[in-house]
């Protein structure tokens, strides 16, 4: 059995993991702050949906394989800091592109309306659900954050699934308040995104925030 002290230690740690900004904040954010409900809580299971499976891979030992194989770690390095790179460009790109093709009068007129149908155009769970669970199991990192410390917490003779298992779900609760706060905070923001010109802003700050850790992925060690 893991004691109270071990997994009181594991919490704080993924706690404050949890709290860093990152990448999770950023798209959690952003997806709430524009008024797509369904699909902020999407994203939310998908991310949490991604750290389970990687807690149960590095219970299991699979994903030891990322720090003993080079070619494993790298090949999903680089896909996952394409994706990013890829998803944060396609923000900046659609940011560029309506800035460029909308009139000063075509903003003011469509901005009230395009705040109104922000809740409806893509808001679906299972899309969120794909683009958190695509972006959490694209990025080693998290990988090699179990390999590193999942062991230390599993006491010798208990079942590694089930203790592996366990602490992964301290990390999804802990994660899923956190994002309960997120949303609620967007909630305030949504307010002040109704013109078109402050949610291209916020798109170009996310989409920034995406292509960097994209390129921070590719080039880290």
């Amino acid at each position: 059995m893991i004691t109270l002290e071990a997994l009181g230690t594991f919490t704080l740690i993924v706690g404050l993991l949890t709290l860093t900004p990152g990448l999770d904040t950023a798209l959690i954010l952003r997806t709430a702050a524009l008024g797509h409900r369904r699909r902020a809580w999407g994203v939310v299971l998908g991310i949490q949906s991604g750290t389970l499976v990687w807690g149960t891979l590095a219970s299991l030992g699979v994903t030891a394989l990322l720090t003993t194989s080079h070619v494993a770690y790298l090949t999903l390095r680089w896909v996952g800091a394409a994706y990013l790179v890829w998803m944060g460009g396609r923000l900046l790109w659609a940011t560029w592109r309506h800035s460029s093709s909308d009139s000063p009068q075509t903003a003011e007129a469509g901005g009230e309306t395009k705040a109104r149908a922000g809740a409806g155009a893509g808001d679906t769970l299972l899309g969120g659900w794909r683009q958190g669970i695509a972006t959490n199991l694209l990025n080693p990192k998290m990988g090699a954050f179990y390999v590193a410390v999942l062991p230390h917490f599993i006491p010798a003779g208990a079942s590694h699934l089930g203790a592996g298992v366990l602490l992964a779900g301290v990390h999804v609760l802990l994660a899923v308040a956190w994002a309960c706060a997120l949303i609620a905070f967007a909630r305030v923001l949504r307010d002040r995104l109704h013109r078109p010109s402050a949610r291209r802003f916020l798109d170009r700050i996310t989409g920034t925030v995406i292509a960097a850790f994209g390129v921070r992925l590719a080039l880290g060690q």
